[in-house]
């Protein structure tokens, strides 16, 4: 950008944040108790100033590829005012410290939560989580919309630092019904008849199991979409469809013989990374530090 971040008025800044989280100049206008007219001001001003175009005023607006620059910018300044505020003694009694992440669906039905037991109690933080696949959660990083990420890339967003987690390893089961009922025979035949599970439209883990592993075609044309981790395994433990299903969800079912592995030598490892704003805040820290450690004990190395 033209400016340095640091010369940027910090009322613009926030006013431009307010108008992002609220949706609407005339939103922002009553979150920050000031006319629809000022809040316009203040970010042509910020947009004259920056000499860049910093939002799309659609319905709800949205941030350019540079406001995105300006958001995040702000909710770092904001999360190092609060943290400061804190170590003041002049945050509210009580009050706690705000931190949210993006997680992928299978590692917070499976790791993640119990990391979060981990974290001290004092001082007291409220966590956010936006539920996101892994592929995608680097995006909520890049607008600035969360401090933290569980992410499949390791190239670092922008003022963002990066550390691998591990791995987490994925079996293709069925039930047994459904692999006697679909899958006899050659196996990369069977799988590209079989109806399958998809968590979503993007969901390729399917897919890429296929082609990748058995050499053959993609996925069956029959595919039914579920997008919970939990309601995925359920539905493949019913018999709607194969599917890849993380180790730790499927181990104890295939002890059990309520799921069957379609091929136990063939497994799909998805590494996963931690990337958080470059920030020196206390409640970063110890949030890192117990997601760190529950995901050495889960995820393969």
């Amino acid at each position: 950008m033209k400016t340095e971040l640091t010369e940027l008025p910090l009322d613009q800044v926030r006013t431009l944040l307010a108008v992002v989280d609220e949706g609407t100049f005339d939103a922002a206008a009553a979150a920050l108790h000031v006319t629809p007219s000022a809040v316009s001001q203040r970010v042509k001003a910020l947009e004259q100033r920056t000499g860049r175009v910093l939002l799309v005023r659609t319905k709800p607006v949205r941030a350019t590829e540079s406001g995105e620059v300006v958001v995040r910018f702000a909710r770092q300044l904001a999360r190092l005012e609060r943290d400061a505020r804190a170590e003041l003694g002049m945050s509210a009694a009580g009050e706690p410290t705000r931190v949210s992440i993006a997680v992928n669906a299978d590692s917070l039905a499976t790791w993640f939560l119990g990391a979060l037991t981990r974290v001290p109690a004092e001082p007291a933080l409220s966590f956010e989580l936006r539920r996101e696949d892994e592929s995608r959660t680097a995006s909520l990083l890049r607008e600035g919309a969360v401090m933290a990420a569980v992410t499949s890339s390791p190239d670092a967003v922008a003022g963002c630092s990066v550390r691998a987690l591990g791995r987490m390893r994925y079996v293709a089961a069925a039930s047994p019904g459904f692999a006697e009922r679909y899958l006899g025979g050659e196996l990369g035949d069977a799988l590209g008849r079989a109806p399958v599970m998809c968590f979503d439209r993007s969901d390729e883990l399917q897919d890429g199991f296929v082609r990748g592993r058995l050499r053959r075609g993609s996925a069956g044309v029959v595919r039914h979409y579920v997008p919970t981790s939990e309601g995925f395994l359920s539905a493949v433990v019913a018999g709607l469809g194969w599917g890849m299903i993380p180790e730790v969800q499927a181990g104890p079912l295939l002890r059990e013989g309520r799921l069957v592995s379609l091929a136990p030598s063939r497994p799909v490892d998805v590494p996963l990374y931690w990337q958080q704003w470059k920030l020196d805040s206390p409640a970063l820290v110890v949030v890192t530090e117990a997601v760190a450690a529950a995901a050495g004990e889960v995820l393969r190395l």
